[in-house]
């Protein structure tokens, strides 16, 4: 991931990801900005798969060996 898609949040990527895609469902956009869009759209995608991944690997870390849960922390993204 970039720098810069590291720093947007999971919640901010996926307010992007929404507003990209009622701008291609409209189908009043120009094809060479629909590609935009779409590839724009691809790289928030990616970015939430990712933000995801890594809450769900934190997550099956909660359990210790002997299945009783452990604190955790849950960091921001700086």
């Amino acid at each position: 991931m970039s720098e810069e898609q590291e720093s947007v949040s999971f919640e901010e990527a996926m307010r992007q990801l929404e507003e990209l895609v009622e701008k291609l469902e409209t189908g009043e956009v120009p094809l060479e900005k629909a590609i935009q869009y779409y590839q724009e759209g691809m790289k928030l995608s990616k970015v939430c798969n990712e933000k995801l991944s890594t809450v769900e690997k934190q997550m099956h870390q909660i359990l210790n060996e002997h299945g009783e849960f452990e604190a955790f922390d849950v960091q921001e993204e700086e």
